[in-house]
């Protein structure tokens, strides 16, 4: 005897697991990660407020050489008036927005123990990395590390669990880049001659390291002058890396020169 499936019992079940799911909502609302207020919409994560703080700053034109927003124009040129004269040793740039609003909040949190948000964090890491023009020429994405005292008090590196969780057909994940050296902490005032100054010779390759002939795609949360990801670059491109490209969260320091 052939049964057929019971379509009630099938739409009863449904109808329970909305109205329980209604109820949960009701009674225990579900907070925005970023700011803690009530998240409009049911699983989002976040509340409208930081949506569209998030929209704001993740939606300007900018600089695929240094990050900077730019005008539509110059997007379409791809070298800004800004970084022209600059050295950079990285070979483009794709980021998630600038370092302000919602996405400002985020990124504070995320590297202060606020690890919940790793799913917004590589969210907004995948969705930039698929409109860079070298999603299809990466051999390793490559974390920027912290000092292994740092990422001993700290517990984790936010820029590793943010590079982990990327979505590549055939990118693997590598840390054989290494910090050698405890560097001071760059505040957003310190100076660009001072920032480069301070992260000179911070980083070395871990021995027998896969480098040679290989395109690298650095992860970091914060690009503001430069200097981590320059001396990041030319670190790994004196190691035999062909190409270094750069992917962050966000860009900061708008001004500086």
């Amino acid at each position: 005897m052939i049964t057929t499936p019971n379509r009630t019992s099938n739409w009863f079940a449904r109808a329970v697991s909305d109205t329980v799911g209604g109820l949960g909502q009701l009674l225990w609302p579900a907070k925005c990660v970023n700011c803690g207020r009530h998240s409009v919409e049911r699983g989002s994560g976040l509340c409208d407020d930081c949506w569209d703080g998030l929209i704001s700053v993740c939606s300007a034109d900018y600089c695929r050489r240094c990050g900077r927003d730019v005008s539509p124009y110059v997007a379409r040129e791809g070298v800004c008036l800004s970084c022209r004269g600059e050295e950079i040793h990285f070979d483009g740039i794709v980021r998630a927005g600038r370092y302000a609003e919602s996405l400002q909040d985020m990124v504070k949190a995320f590297k202060n123990d606020k690890t919940e948000l790793d799913s917004i964090m590589v969210w907004l890491a995948d969705t930039a990395l698929e409109t860079s023009t070298f999603f299809q020429d990466i051999d390793f994405f490559v974390p920027v590390p912290l000092h292994w005292r740092k990422r001993l008090r700290r517990g984790y590196n936010h820029s590793y669990l943010v590079a982990i969780g990327l979505k590549h057909p055939t990118a693997k994940v590598n840390t054989d880049l290494v910090r050698i050296r405890n560097t001071k902490e760059q505040p957003t005032m310190m100076t660009v001659t001072a920032r480069a100054k301070n992260v000179a010779g911070a980083f070395a390759v871990r021995y027998r390291h896969p480098f040679a002939g290989r395109r690298i795609c650095l992860v970091d949360d914060i690009k503001t002058t430069g200097a981590t990801l320059n001396e990041c670059a030319k670190t790994l491109k004196e190691e035999g890396a062909s190409k270094v490209f750069a992917l962050v969260l966000s860009v900061a320091g708008q001004n500086m020169m």
